[in-house]
């Protein structure tokens, strides 16, 4: 077996080339984990969701991490963890270039909407807020690799 770090580079491209991850941010008195779909350009990962507790959590306590891995036949596995900035990329004059830039990494990926849009049926209504599209900025990277040796 042979583990080995990745490098900034390495874990960017393997960032940019997955779709799905997991989301960690600070809630109340405990860590708060969700599965998530994202895109990544350069050192920013973009992301969507509906108002919810993820997006009062991430609003309070701004820092937050993405877990993303990818699970081989032989045990072999690459993960990559970055740590860095939420924030939100509201519908406003100054923000909107970002936020459709965000918007059109997001919809060239395979069901990118999910599982942010589940709660559209929960009753949210417009008074309530709309689409929440954010971006984590990298502040932390880091990823090892797993490969087994015959």
């Amino acid at each position: 077996m042979n583990l080995s770090e990745m490098s900034d580079d390495t874990c960017i491209r393997f960032l940019e080339s997955h779709t799905f991850g997991h989301l960690g941010c600070s809630g109340e008195g405990y860590p708060y984990v969700i599965p998530i779909n994202y895109a990544c350009e350069a050192r920013k990962v973009f992301m969507f969701s509906m108002p919810g507790q993820k997006v009062e959590y991430l609003r309070a306590r701004p820092y937050a991490c993405l877990q993303v891995e990818d699970v081989g036949a032989a045990g072999r596995w690459e993960s990559v963890i970055v740590q860095g900035l939420f924030e939100e990329l509201p519908d406003t004059d100054e923000r909107r270039t970002e936020r459709l830039h965000a918007w059109s990494l997001l919809e060239k990926r395979p069901l990118w909407w999910e599982p942010g849009t589940f709660e559209i049926t929960d009753g949210i209504s417009q008074s309530e807020g709309g689409p929440v599209f954010f971006s984590l900025s990298i502040q932390i990277m880091s990823g090892r690799r797993v490969e087994h040796r015959s």
